[in-house]
Order: C-alpha cells, then sequence, then structure tokens
C-alpha cells in the first residue's frame, strides 16, 4: 500500500468550532464513529467502528507506516483524531510528514476551504451530501433533554439515519479522491509540503498558557461590568443601561438627541456633555471597551498540559498562501503600550481588581493589553521573539527596483524619514530635524504602497493622526511622484496580466511570470511558487475601464466573481514573496533545532532557555533567500518572560 485515503465521523462533547481538533478529541467521551478509506484508489469502504467493528490490521498498521501517505481533507483533523484513536497521549501525535491534505492542495489552486464548495467548484460528479450536516449535527454532537441535561444519541435510536450516515461518509471519500484526480495536473510542490509539514508540528507543539491569568482576566471583566453596570443604573434609574433604545430615551429627556450610540456617537457627545450625562455616556463607553472574547477563547481551546494548540491555519489567505489564526486570532491581538506591564499582570493574576481600578483609567484598557502576555514559554525557557524588518517595503523595493529605497536599507536607514525627505526634499529625522513629517512619511507608506489614493489614507487614520483632509491628495502625488519605479511596477503587472488573461499566452515583467493554463491565471512569484485566479476573463471594473476578473471567495466567504487591477496583483505578488521568506526561514530555524510555537505576520517566537543566542537567532531569519539575490533583508529581535511588543 502506497496511498491510503482517509474520512472519519467522530463525537465528543466539546464543541469542535470553539476549542479546536486538539481540545476536541482530549475529551474523555471522545469516539471515532465512522472510518471510511481507499487503499490506492480501490472502492471505498467504511469501518462502523461505533458499532463494533474493528478496523482491518492492515489500515490500522498504515496509520503509522511512514511509508504510506494518508490524505484527507483538512488532514489535520483526521492526524489529530486518530492519534487519540491509537492511544497517543496529550502533545504527541502522528507523524505529519506521512500525511498531505486535499483542502491545502486546492487552497493553492484558489479554491475554497470546504470540501463541499471545491466539489461544487469542480463540477465532481459525486459531491458531498447536503443532508450531512444535519446527520453531524444528529450523530456527532451531544443533544439535550428538557431539563437542559446533555445526552448521546446512538446508531440504534435512528437505524435509517445511521445508513445515512455511513453513506454520507463513503461519499466524502469519493468526493476527496475525485478532487485529486481534478488537481493532478497541478501537484503541490515538495518544498510546499515541507512548509506544510513544519506547520503541522508547530500545531501539535502548540504554545502554553498562563491558565492562572486567563481565569482571573475573566473574573476581572465580570465584576468591572457588573459594578459599572449597577453604576449605571443608579444614574440613569434605566433596567437595561445597556440597551440602545432605553438609552436614547433617558437622553432625549435630558436634552440629547442621539440618532446612534456608537463608539464614535458617544466620543462626539462626551465632548459637550457634562454632569449626570457625561456620567452615564462615559459608564456607556467604559462597558463597550470591555470585552474578553481573547480570555474566553483561550479558556477553551487549552488544553490539559496547558498548551494551546491549532492557531495557525496553513494556506488560510488562499489568494497569497499566508498564514491565518484561528480559535484566538493570535495574527490579530492588541498590542501593549503600558509602562507597568509586568505590575498590571501581577494584579490582575493576584485578582487585585480594586488596586487595578484605582491604578488605570480603564480597566478593560488594561485587560486588553495583558492579552499578548497570556501567552508563556515553558518553565526554564523565555521566549525569543524575531522578526523582519519592514518586509514588505523590502521586497516591494526589491522587485520594482526602487533604487533609493534600497540605498536606505543597505545603510539601515528608518524607512518613514527617508520616504518623507523623499516626498518634501528636506532631511527628515526620527525625534530630530522636521522629525514632524515622520509621520505623514509612515502613513504614506503604509496606505499607499498598493495604489491607494485618499480613501487609503483615511482608512488608515490620517485625519486622526492631524493630516488635514485639503493634505490628502497632494501627499498621494508626492509620494507616487518620489517613487516612480514602485507605480511603473502596479502598471507592468497589470499590462502583464491583462494580456496574458486576454491572448491566452505567457507574459513576464520584473521577474514574475505570468501564464494562462488550463482555465487559470497562474503568476509565478521569484521563489517559484505559484498563485492561481481561477476561471479569469476580461471584464470592466467598477470604473469603467478594461481589468481581469476571475471567480474566488468575496464577502461572507461567498465564491464570487471578483476583479483585479495592476496594484492589488502587486499587493498580492508581494504579500506572497514575503510569506515565502518567512515560511522558509522558519525551516532554517527549525534545522537549527529552534522551538517554534507561534508565528504572526512576520514574526516568529521560539521557546527555548534562557542561554539561547537571540544574535544567532536573528541572523538565521535574516538570511537571504537563494532566489531573492538583491534582496536586503534583516531581522530583528528581543528575549522576554512572557509574550508582549518589545
Amino acid at each position: 500500500m502506497r496511498n491510503l485515503s482517509i474520512d472519519i465521523e467522530t463525537y465528543s462533547g466539546a464543541n469542535l468550532s470553539k476549542c479546536g481538533v486538539y481540545r476536541y478529541s482530549a475529551e474523555s467521551d471522545f469516539a471515532v464513529l465512522l472510518f471510511g478509506y481507499s487503499a490506492d484508489g480501490s472502492d471505498v469502504q467504511v469501518v462502523d467502528l461505533a458499532c463494533g467493528e474493528k478496523l482491518p490490521d492492515k489500515i490500522r498498521t498504515a496509520l503509522t507506516d511512514v511509508s504510506v501517505t494518508k490524505w484527507a481533507f483538512n488532514a489535520q483533523f483526521e492526524r489529530v483524531c486518530l492519534s487519540r484513536f491509537l492511544g497517543m497521549p496529550t502533545g504527541s501525535y502522528l507523524d505529519p510528514g506521512a500525511w498531505r491534505c486535499t483542502m491545502v492542495w486546492a487552497a493553492t489552486l484558489g479554491l475554497p476551504l470546504s470540501l463541499e464548495g471545491v466539489g461544487a467548484v469542480l463540477g465532481l460528479e459525486k459531491q458531498k451530501l447536503k443532508e450531512g450536516k444535519d446527520l453531524v449535527r444528529f450523530f456527532s454532537t451531544p443533544g439535550k433533554a428538557k431539563d437542559g441535561t446533555p445526552f448521546r444519541r446512538m446508531p440504534q435510536d435512528a437505524p435509517e439515519k445511521w445508513s445515512r450516515y455511513k453513506a454520507y461518509n463513503l461519499r466524502d471519500v469519493e468526493t476527496e479522491m475525485g478532487i485529486q484526480a481534478q488537481l493532478i495536473k497541478f501537484p503541490v510542490t515538495d518544498a510546499e509540503w515541507r512548509n506544510y509539514h513544519l506547520d503541522q508540528r508547530i500545531n501539535d507543539r502548540g504554545v502554553m498558557l498562563d491558565r492562572t491569568l486567563v481565569s482571573q482576566a475573566i473574573r476581572c471583566d465580570e465584576q468591572f461590568k457588573l459594578s459599572h453596570l449597577e453604576q449605571a443604573r443608579s444614574v440613569t434609574g434605566l433596567e437595561n443601561p445597556n440597551s440602545p433604545a432605553q438609552l436614547k430615551a433617558w437622553l432625549a429627556k435630558n436634552g440629547v438627541e442621539a440618532e446612534s450610540i456608537s463608539k464614535e456617537a458617544v466620543a462626539r457627545m462626551l465632548e459637550g456633555a457634562d454632569g449626570e450625562v457625561e456620567l452615564a455616556l462615559s459608564l456607556r463607553q467604559e462597558l463597550a471597551k470591555s470585552s474578553v472574547k481573547k480570555y474566553a477563547a483561550m479558556e477553551a481551546a487549552i488544553g490539559s498540559d496547558d498548551r494551546a494548540r491549532g492557531l495557525i491555519q496553513f494556506y488560510g489567505a488562499n489568494r497569497t498562501g499566508r498564514y491565518a489564526g484561528r480559535l484566538v486570532q493570535v495574527q490579530n491581538l492588541p498590542q501593549n503600550h503600558l509602562p507597568d506591564l509586568s505590575q498590571a499582570r501581577s494584579l490582575i493574576r493576584d485578582g487585585r481588581y480594586e488596586v487595578v481600578d484605582l491604578l488605570y483609567d480603564s480597566v478593560p484598557m488594561v485587560l486588553s493589553e495583558l492579552i499578548r502576555t497570556a501567552f508563556i514559554p515553558r518553565p526554564g525557557c523565555r521566549f525569543y521573539v524575531a522578526d523582519f524588518a519592514a518586509i514588505e517595503a523590502r521586497v516591494i523595493a526589491w522587485i520594482a527596483g526602487e533604487q533609493w529605497r534600497q540605498r536606505v536599507f543597505e545603510s539601515g536607514g528608518d524607512i518613514y524619514c527617508a520616504s518623507a525627505s523623499q516626498m518634501f526634499r528636506v532631511p527628515v529625522e526620527k525625534n530630530g530635524i522636521n522629525g514632524h513629517l515622520r509621520q505623514k512619511g509612515k502613513i504614506a507608506e503604509l496606505a499607499l504602497g498598493y495604489g491607494g489614493s485618499v480613501g487609503a489614507l483615511k482608512a488608515m487614520g490620517a485625519l486622526n493622526m492631524g493630516v488635514p483632509e485639503e493634505e490628502l491628495k497632494p501627499l498621494v502625488d508626492v509620494w507616487r511622484q518620489s517613487n516612480p519605479a514602485i507605480v511603473r511596477l502596479w502598471w507592468d503587472v497589470g499590462s502583464a496580466a491583462l494580456t496574458c488573461v486576454r491572448e491566452r499566452t505567457q507574459a513576464e515583467t520584473h521577474g514574475v511570470r505570468f501564464a494562462y493554463q488550463s482555465g487559470i491565471l497562474f503568476i509565478t512569484l521569484p521563489s517559484g511558487r505559484r498563485l492561481a485566479y481561477v476561471k479569469p476573463r476580461m471584464g470592466v471594473n467598477r470604473f469603467g475601464a478594461e481589468s481581469v476578473t476571475y471567480e474566488g471567495l468575496g464577502e461572507q466567504k461567498k465564491w464570487l466573481r471578483l476583479e483585479s487591477y495592476g496594484p492589488k496583483f502587486v499587493e498580492n505578488i508581494i504579500q506572497a514573496t514575503a510569506r515565502d521568506i518567512l515560511a522558509e526561514a522558519m525551516l532554517r530555524l527549525d534545522e537549527a533545532g529552534y522551538r517554534i510555537v507561534m508565528h504572526i505576520h512576520d514574526e516568529v517566537v521560539i521557546e527555548a532557555p534562557g542561554t539561547t543566542s537571540l544574535e544567532t537567532i536573528c541572523e538565521i531569519m535574516g538570511r537571504t533567500p537563494a532566489w531573492a539575490d538583491g534582496l536586503l533583508l534583516r531581522a530583528d529581535g528581543y528575549a522576554c518572560d512572557f509574550y508582549k511588543k518589545d
């Protein structure tokens, strides 16, 4: 046997979507109900484990045989669940190197991240059975008695439904095999499978959480809400001061007409408020800030060994292949700016909520800034955090050939100061001569690199940062004039894509290749990895200009026809290239023996003994890949005893 295609149905009292597969499969009532498989393309077999059937010895042996490649859609689920099925303890899992994921394969071609979605887009003859969700809900999740007591439905409770569940399991294996057959012309490279296997090892390893801090933060928030709600009731006399309708009516009685009580509206009303109205609005503002969703997600995901696993989704952004966050969503953690972070952390951890309320202006703000600090290294270790300095700015300068930028990076300069200096033709130094212009350089850099204009500056918060509205359009113009090679890159890339799709031919510009093949627009990056745009054709964009359109996941994760243009393709290319640089750096760090426990955007977090050399970690991470000759990289880092922003 060389290949084994697998799909399983399981039961657990845990909520899979909230706690993730690692915690889900660790529950005491976890069980594998059905095991559907096909060995080397043979007819699919379903083993009814819930009714006492046994897995054939050759199949059980194949699960631990690294010479047999196991295939599944979202293979992490099958691999982790089957690790539990085989009796492996928490923290020990089947070797991911022997597994391949059909979902990842589909994602590399820009297809949906669901079995049903891929089957529909590909038009498979044997697609996922639509009644499956109801069957999963019936047999694989707890039911509730009239008194709210959870219970499990067994096969004998509904024999006809159970028979359909087995058919559903069988069809899923057939659908997965159909996807493989359809995609065989576009195999995933060995290099990308290596990246996937490292990703799985990082997810298996997980990252430790401070369980005490997490639980105390949740309790602190509960106490804060209760006290502030009581105070709001006392001030307003309302039964529910959180009710928008009740609060609007109360404000109207007190001479304040409020069309909305959104965060922005409350902030505006506070500017001219006084007395009880000011107090009521302030309480509303503080209660609106209060949110412990991240802590609740941590509490749901944490395992018996205090580690949270499965926080990173490989190829989560299937347009670029960038990693995405799951469960706790580590990719969008709030920043921390408290100068006495350790003190605030200790106070919350010790349950000294009254002291926190006394010392700090806002308890919700403190809880928000402490979210990062809930991630901690195991005893005897520290976190070593290393990230690429201005990675996207470096990559776009390298691909576009914007020489003045390259010189800035070569000299170790500040790109925001340099950009402002280039734009305004005066020297700019951080906290020095013309230092006030650095902020405009920063805003322009963050907002305008991918064709953004006035709207992008506003979305980046330019007005809130003190840039007058009348200066926005001139800022766009001067930035573009200062970066002619980048502007040329936008339009050269757009022209190459148009030519490729219109003439169904090949094109190349700035070391990036474009090709139309089998109804897909492929963009080959400098790394050799390809981005895929399904069913491209010529269309007209929202501005009435000719553009490339393609099918992909749009708003609300629906499969739609989307439009693109030069700067948007450039954004994909730059972000995808930055992702490849990160992936290669993580492989180097892993090969050097460093334990990566998580990564956030362009940053890696390593758990290592306190004697570890941060300088060596940054040197390994900052090496330029062989395929990126001339790209100037730099990695910076710091060590800490809990995760934080340096």
